[in-house]
């Protein structure tokens, strides 16, 4: 095996462009430290001045010295951990993974529980397969946020849920994190019967303790598809059981907000549309800290839909389009559509929502719509235009569904140009309007700065 990390890109105008490295190169070492992966090098580049030993595709070996140095080199390699991913120990009885049918992409079926990609990415992990030497190098080179898939803080529990006689005694490197004040973030898959109720309030009550270093925790609800034939026999979360985990949460909220200044505990938008409760106030959300869990979603994309349309005047243009959206959505994405219609009445839009045939129609989400199911569902119906698809339908920078129906695919079945929309309520305004790029915006007053939010954008 050879020596190094390959480099594939570096970023135009970067610090590692001016040095003249190039895709096909290989970092050796950073100050005479060979670099054992993705933690090592963001450590190392961190210092004021680095001396870096780069291989060049003919064997040349250059060493470069790099001054007053606090940004990023610019350079992306082949392998992004710069190691071996490390998979999941765990079996756990809500895991969606083992809910897939078979058939799909590999990439689909790997189950990841690696603390670097809650450091890079924002997964979420489990502590289990993280031994003693990784959270020294977590404390040591100050890593954060670590997130943290705690879904009980009862030992025995965890050990059930999790299928790992490990769990419950992994629960004691949150203790380690948290004397070493290391900022972290929890999630509480909630599953009927097991971790609700009583031992919902143990948790939060447990995690709480970890403030002000366990910033936040989520509670989202088990998600089952029509593929658990074997599987933990799971039962699926009713109305009352929402509204009782609502009441848990923002019970806890309250409590918390009075000491902490800080709401800590947060239930994801699909309990709140199960229970028929409206969205709390956008405060109540303490800067949208678990968005990515399905926390807050609903209510930023109404504040920025609000937003983006004060600041519009309504036109005479004339224009008809389509969007589909999963059932989760769809009673708030019809409100949002009719608040831009007032304002823009010569605009027709067909909403649709997409029933989740492939995985079951439990699953509402929009995230977890195929290509197949929007094809099938929308053949013959009135498109418009245009069809707006949201990108969390998307493999994450591709154009591919999770059944690898590409977007090219569904414009040919469906005889329509199908637009990607992007992350927030601004988006949405704008692709609805048809505004975007660098065409000139004759409707809107001044500028608006877009809601800074991923993938898990409309995944609701």
């Amino acid at each position: 095996m050879k020596r190094g990390h390959l480099i594939k890109s570096v970023d135009p105008g970067s610090i590692g462009d001016e040095l003249g490295l190039e895709p096909g190169d290989r970092l050796l070492t950073i100050d005479g430290h060979e670099l054992e992966d993705i933690f090592d090098y963001e450590y190392y580049i961190g210092s004021q001045s680095i001396v870096a030993l780069v291989e060049k595709q003919d064997g040349e070996q250059w060493e470069l010295e790099i001054e007053n140095q606090y940004e990023d080199l610019g350079l992306t390699f082949e392998n992004g951990l710069m190691s071996q991913y490390r998979s999941c120990r765990n079996k756990c009885i809500f895991c969606f993974i083992d809910q897939m049918p078979k058939g799909m992409r590999d990439t689909l079926y790997f189950k990841d529980d690696d603390s670097r990609l809650s450091f890079l990415q924002g997964n979420y992990v489990t502590l289990t397969n993280m031994s003693d030497k990784d959270i020294d190098r977590i404390i040591r080179f100050k890593l954060s946020p670590i997130n943290i898939s705690v879904h009980t803080t009862n030992p025995a529990l965890r050990c059930r849920m999790l299928n790992n006689r490990f769990a419950g005694e992994a629960l004691k490197k949150i203790d380690r994190l948290y004397e070493a004040g290391t900022p972290m973030n929890g999630q509480i898959v909630m599953c009927r019967g097991i971790n609700d109720g009583e031992e919902l309030e143990r948790t939060i009550r447990d995690l709480s303790g970890y403030l002000p270093y366990m910033e936040s925790v989520s509670v989202v609800p088990v998600g089952l598809s029509k593929f658990r034939k074997g599987l933990y026999p799971l039962e699926p979360i009713t109305r009352e059981d929402a509204v009782r985990t609502i009441d848990t949460v923002e019970k806890w909220q309250r409590k918390l907000y009075r000491k902490y200044k800080t709401h800590f505990i947060h239930a994801s938008d699909e309990f709140y549309i199960l229970a028929g409760r409206s969205m709390p106030e956008a405060d109540r959300y303490d800067g949208y800290i678990q968005l990515e869990n399905g926390v807050g979603m609903i209510r930023l994309m109404t504040e920025e839909v609000h937003s983006a349309l004060k600041d519009m005047e309504g036109d005479g243009r004339q224009d008809e389009l389509s969007i589909a959206t999963g059932l989760l959505a769809y009673d708030y994405l019809k409100k949002y559509v009719e608040e831009i219609r007032a304002k823009f009445p010569g605009i027709t839009v067909h909403l649709y929502p997409v029933k989740n045939e492939f995985f079951g129609e439990q699953i509402t989400v929009s995230g977890l719509i195929t290509g197949q199911d929007l094809i099938r569902q929308l053949k013959g119906q009135d498109l418009g235009k245009r069809l707006l698809l949201p990108a969390c339908m998307f493999r994450s920078g591709e154009e591919v569904f999770l059944d690898d129906v590409t977007r090219e695919e569904v414009k040919n079945a469906l005889q329509v140009p199908v637009d990607i929309v992007k992350s927030s309520g601004y988006d949405f305004v704008d692709a609805v309007l048809g505004l975007g790029g660098e065409e000139e915006d004759a409707c809107r007053h001044g500028e608006y700065e877009p809601g800074d939010i991923t993938d898990a954008e409309l995944c609701t």
